[in-house]
């Protein structure tokens, strides 16, 4: 199992994957919106999200767990 962090403080604007989705390592999982700039969140390996611990339009910390795969 692997949790995906947010690397920065943002709000999430668009979430790529779905649950169940298989995955490779590099894939853009989710969007953050941080100071006008978009920033995605890459899939460290491949694998199979196995959840997702955000939704569009959350606010994130950095460090927050946003993903799992498995």
């Amino acid at each position: 199992m692997t949790e995906v962090p947010a690397h920065i403080t943002g709000t999430v604007w668009k979430i790529e994957k779905k649950v169940g989705d298989e995955v490779a390592s590099g894939d853009v999982l989710i969007i953050l919106e941080s100071m006008k700039m978009e920033m995605p969140v890459e899939a460290p390996e491949a694998g199979k999200v196995k959840e997702l611990r955000c939704k569009e339009t959350d606010a994130v910390s950095e460090g927050q767990i946003l993903v799992v795969l498995e």
